[in-house]
């Protein structure tokens, strides 16, 4: 029963729901990556090279008498950099906003008045032992 109780504590912990929020807003943000590049950014931005190689899309670019589509590689890897780049600024403005969070002093407690009694014993008593 103990190691049912341990395991239950780790999973209700902040950081295992954390981590599952996180794996499925992932997916979806590469979703939403992945229909921008494949549906905005190739069709904008690669029309014109897609054109003069008499493509219609990205996934047409393949090795000649191989089945290597080296145009969905370029997808992912376009599809990669800009989610790289989108969680760069993400995690960017987080340390912009820990930064201006103003820092609390820190003030060091005031001892009680019994622990100045006891120094002062402390201290007298360290001056008549020497």
């Amino acid at each position: 029963m103990g190691f049912v109780k341990e395991f239950k504590e780790f999973a209700i912990k902040g950081n295992v729901l954390d981590l599952a929020i996180a794996v499925v807003i992932g997916g979806a943000f590469g979703k939403i990556i992945s229909s921008l590049v494949e549906d905005i950014i190739t069709p904008a931005v690669l029309t014109p090279a897609l054109k003069a190689a008499h493509l219609s899309n990205l996934s047409q670019l393949v090795v000649p008498g191989t089945a290597i589509k080296y145009g969905n590689f370029l997808s992912q890897v376009i599809s990669f950099f800009i989610i790289a780049f989108a969680l760069f600024l993400v995690i960017q403005a987080i340390n912009k906003f820990k930064k201006n969070e103003e820092v609390a002093p820190t003030v060091e407690p005031v001892p009680t008045k019994e622990e100045v009694l006891l120094t002062e014993i402390r201290d007298l008593l360290a001056k008549k032992s020497v």
